[in-house]
């Protein structure tokens, strides 16, 4: 045994050493290839050991750079390091910001009739070092931004390709790392145009694009995030060496003339991307290849030319047609000579029949658009279709609008939001929320056809991302209207710039909603018809048609969408079909906008001009509370529980900020219902003569305590339950009932006192004609029927019930005055104001006494005829129903002994004044006694006497001398004076003239 396993061990090392011998072998010959060179490290005296082990090798990639600068800014193309297999791959870098952009073409024939071009952008979230927050932690379908970039690289490149050149064409770019510092849009569409150099694809190229920003009507090239965040522009410009092919403008109503003077600083900024690309495809490009283009030959296009050509141009100049009657039409000549091809057995015809109608439709209208001025349906060059302008078509939705111009016709409609309600923002660059949402939806049956509704749509996104930007310019700032709003723009039918439509009827549907706009918004397209020389390119004769219709923009050569204000322009998105078209032909356009938009802003403002006020019992209502972000913790709950409960029980919507709480309800009892709720919770501010509503948490003999407000105690009196004789509680009211109470005040003890009785209306009861009083007042005011112009007045007047307190702090004050007066002392005391003075709640003791410091008298705050505790603030401790907290009590002592006279004065003066007559402060029932002088106003003039507001909540009463009525009007003021109190408490005044 042992024998057997030493020649196996024996034979394993052998093999062993036999494998490593041919590796060795194997790695030291030699290795050639173009692109790629292998270099092994040796040493000069190699030791047996070196070769028998393996040598690594390196890789050397061959990397193409070109650096140049824009705006003090350091560009670099790149190539060759990354994406070798691609068709070209050009990676693009500003500072720390790079973008990868790669293009492929299919192999195929490409027999089809339109190019299949697809551009993907995408922003992955490792280019900021960020883990997606999704489930799976993977991006998902691509958002807005990345559809819209996308779009933003294509329109500028696809007018490049060769006609004919129908192979698929596939663009990919994505952003391998961002600093948040640059948008990387920009960037792709230049690594696109600088990848398409690279490929052997056929292309007109290159293009420049360029961003550009306005500071204090400075321009800048390529701005910063943080720039734009202070620019009141917003430009992207795309153009080949003397030509524009591509403009997008977001823009805070900036004049024709402005926007015409930033085109022409773009251009040339732009051009500086050419060169760069030029030079690096010297280096590193491709032989372009020789593609199959799918054209049509000249036999075919005679042939069908003269099959079609007068039917044709009978409908076109006939203005009646409709847009689907002119349709039908022109679909019935096609079937026509589909017929006669097929009798021929034309089979080569018969394959481009469609596109080549087509061709002949499109050289009949530019013809006649240009030789005679005319258009489809008749109208001139610069008019503008017919407009339907109205506002409020949904009355039970936030906002609504629709608007109409000529046969396309748009539906938008405004949803308020509270500020948690934003749209959140994935973007690597720029705000991570937007408040102002726009969505544009462009359904099947708005041009008849049967289709399916899929998820987002890039041309749904860019329409209505431009109408979004026009809109955006004119609403109010976030610090004076912070609510998020939707707009949601359904198309009804569309025959020709449904986008500008949607940006008039959002527009009026603002305004509708009550959100106050600066300025109404208008738009329109303009379109552009030129004749070619085929030779040299150059424009030799053009027409600027001003709303052009759906056909006008598929046969014309340009799309140029202009919205804005009469002030100026909000909002530009230009695409265009051909190689270009000339910066002064675009700058020219602006003039034909301008004056059609203002001919559809004088139709949008008579039908509104301003923002409506909602007021209807079933508009929707949206209100912000200031709260301590305390009380909010308490409101959201555990895990915000509590708050999605009653936004699930009341169906409102509650966003939730640092200090205020944001309430969104359908209409006005769902409000009342939220907010009912809310103050159950966290309770609100408590004032003298709010209603709040309490639940009833025990009764006692002589009333009943009641929980509300968010937790905090008050007392309902049993004399506070009705207005009748009560004589037992629980006949009234039982434990666990919910009320609706008033605050009165408070006891001396600072307890929240309750009403039933003053929330229910009170019981008149009927003079009695044999009853007389001992005053004058029982029958000086008796009632009557009054005029129908007098004003109806019915309150009760307070009564001077006095303790047994006050009246012993009376008599000891009238005893200090008599005996200041006989002794004819004048003490001289400082009055000085406290440093601060915060308003009392209802936990502050009314029975505390305050120490004059320099006459060391010691005076009850009951002798001082204080005002009416208001009660402006809430409890903070809700368990504590009758003492205040230490806090409280700390602060008052503070200003108790901080309290001392700063003027001098005339002590006796001074209680003079107090006993005499009120200064301008209200007055109440506890200053009110005899011999007072106040001025009254006259509230109802009856035929013995006078009812008088004497200011404070307290009324008075004046007999006519000598039983005659006297010459008095109501609302007139006569100086009075207190002379007595009739059986009820009333104080009966007389009139006195003043010196």
């Amino acid at each position: 045994m042992a024998s057997v396993a030493i020649t196996r061990k024996n034979h394993l090392v052998s093999s062993l050493l036999y494998n490593i011998r041919c590796r060795s072998s194997y790695f030291r010959r030699p290795i050639t290839t173009s692109r790629l060179s292998f270099t092994t490290s040796t040493s000069t005296s190699p030791s047996p050991a070196d070769t028998e082990i393996p040598v690594s090798r390196t890789k050397f990639l061959e990397v193409f750079k070109e650096e140049f600068e824009i705006g003090s800014r350091l560009l670099t193309f790149e190539t060759g390091k990354i994406a070798r297999f691609a068709n070209g791959a050009v990676v693009l870098g500003i500072d720390d910001t790079k973008v990868l952009s790669t293009v492929c073409s299919s192999k195929g024939d490409g027999v089809r009739d339109f190019l299949p071009l697809t551009v993907d952008y995408q922003e992955k979230q490792f280019a900021q070092g960020v883990i997606p927050g999704t489930y799976m932690r993977r991006e998902g379908a691509p958002k807005e931004r990345e559809l819209l970039c996308g779009r933003l690289i294509d329109r500028p490149i696809r007018p490049l390709f060769p006609a004919g050149f129908y192979h698929e064409v596939q663009v990919m770019a994505s952003v391998l790392s961002s600093d948040g510092k640059q948008d990387p849009d920009v960037m792709a569409a230049n690594a696109t145009s600088a990848a398409l150099m690279l490929s052997d694809i056929p292309w007109g190229g290159p293009i420049g694009m360029i961003r550009v920003g306005r500071i204090d009507g400075h321009l800048i090239v390529n701005p910063t995030m943080d720039e734009l965040n202070l620019s009141d522009l917003n430009l992207v410009y795309a153009c080949t060496k003397d030509k524009t092919l591509m403009l997008d403008v977001q823009a805070s109503e900036i004049s024709e003339k402005d926007l015409e003077a930033a085109f022409r600083f773009a251009h040339p900024e732009a051009v500086k991307f050419i060169e760069p690309q030029l030079r690096l495809a010297e280096k590193a490009g491709k032989q372009k290849k020789e593609y199959k283009l799918s054209l049509v030959s000249e036999r075919t296009m005679n042939k069908i030319r003269d099959l079609t050509e007068t039917p044709i141009e009978a409908v076109f100049t006939d203005p009646s047609y409709g847009k689907f009657e002119r349709g039908e039409a022109l679909d019935k000549i096609a079937q026509n000579v589909k017929g006669i091809l097929e009798e021929e057995g034309d089979e080569e015809s018969l394959k481009v029949l469609s596109k080549t109608v087509d061709t002949v439709r499109k050289q009949i209208i530019r013809k006649r658009i240009i030789t005679e001025g005319f258009r489809l349906d008749g109208r001139r060059l610069d008019e503008v279709r017919p407009l339907y302008c109205e506002a409020g078509s949904l009355p039970g939705l936030h906002g609504s609008a629709l608007f109409s111009r000529g046969d396309t016709q748009v539906l938008c409609t405004v949803t308020l939001g509270a500020p948690g309600d934003a749209q959140r923002l994935d973007s690597i660059v720029g705000p991570p929320t937007k408040r102002f949402m726009l969505h544009y939806s462009f359904p099947p049956f708005c041009i008849n056809e049967v289709g399916k509704r899929t998820g987002l749509n890039r041309r749904e996104v860019g329409h209505g991302t431009l109408a979004e930007k026009a809109l955006v310019a004119v609403l109010p700032p976030e610090r004076d209207f912070p609510y998020t709003v939707r707009i949601n723009s359904e198309v009804m039918s569309s025959d020709g710039s449904t986008s500008m439509a949607t940006v008039c009827g959002g527009s009026m549907a603002l305004m509708d909603a009550g959100i106050p706009l600066q300025e109404h918004v208008a738009g329109l397209s303009v379109g552009l018809v030129t004749e070619v020389d085929p030779s040299t390119g150059t424009v030799n004769e053009y027409r600027i048609l001003t709303d052009i219709l759906g056909l006008e923009d598929h046969l014309g050569d340009m799309d140029f969408k202009i919205a804005g204000t009469r002030n100026g322009i909000t909002g530009i998105q230009l695409d265009i079909k051909p190689a270009g078209i000339p910066l002064d032909i675009i700058c020219e356009s602006l003039g034909p906008a301008y004056k059609g938009r203002l001919q559809i802003l004088d139709h949008m403002e008579q039908e509104i001009n301003a923002a409506r006020v909602q007021d209807g019992k079933n508009s929707p209502r949206l209100v912000t509370l200031k709260y301590s972000n305390d009380d909010l913790r308490r409101l959201i709950g555990p895990l915000g529980a509590l708050k999605m409960k009653i936004e699930e029980e009341t169906g409102a919507r509650m966003s939730v900020s640092d200090g205020a709480l944001t309430i969104v309800a359908k209409n006005q009892s769902v409000m009342e219902k939220v907010q009912e709720k809310v103050d159950l919770i966290i309770g609100r501010a408590i004032e003298v003569g709010g209603v709040y509503k309490g639940i009833i948490t025990s009764i006692k003999e002589y009333g009943a305590f009641v929980e509300f407000n968010g937790g905090q105690h008050g007392l309902l009196h049993v004399s506070e339950l009705s207005h009748e004789p009560i004589s037992k509680i629980s006949d009234v009211i039982s434990v666990g009932q919910q009320l609706s109470l008033m605050c009165i005040g408070q006891d001396l003890r600072g307890n929240i006192k309750l009403s039933l009785k003053a929330t229910l209306p009170q019981k008149t009861k009927k003079p009695d004609p044999i009853k007389t009083s001992s005053t004058p007042v029982e029958e000086d005011l008796p009632r009557q029927q009054e005029p129908q112009n007098s004003t109806s007045y019915s309150a009760t007047s307070p009564i001077v019930i006095r303790s047994a307190v006050e009246c012993d702090e009376e008599e000891k004050l009238s005893t200090l005055i008599s005996s200041v007066k006989h002794n004819n002392k004048l003490p001289r005391v400082s009055k000085q104001k406290s440093s601060s003075q915060k308003p009392k709640s209802l936990k502050s003791s009314s029975n505390e006494d305050e120490l004059d410091c320099d006459s060391g008298l010691l005076l009850s705050k009951k002798t001082k005829g204080v005002k009416p505790f208001l009660l402006t603030e809430k409890r903070t401790n809700s368990g504590s129903n009758y003492t205040s907290s230490e806090e409280e009590e700390e602060e008052e002592d503070h200003d108790k002994h901080k309290h001392t006279f700063a003027n001098v004065v005339d002590i006796s003066d001074f209680f003079k004044d107090r006993e005499s007559k009120v200064e301008e402060t209200s007055i109440d029932a506890k200053k009110l006694k005899l011999g007072t002088k106040v001025t009254a106003k006259i509230v109802q003039v009856r035929a013995r006497g006078l009812v008088l507001d004497l200011g404070g909540g307290i009324n008075g009463m004046y007999r006519f001398e000598g039983g005659g009525k006297q010459n008095f009007e109501v609302g007139s003021e006569v100086r009075v004076q207190c002379t007595s109190f009739n059986s009820k408490g009333i104080p009966v005044m007389s009139i006195v003239q003043d010196d």
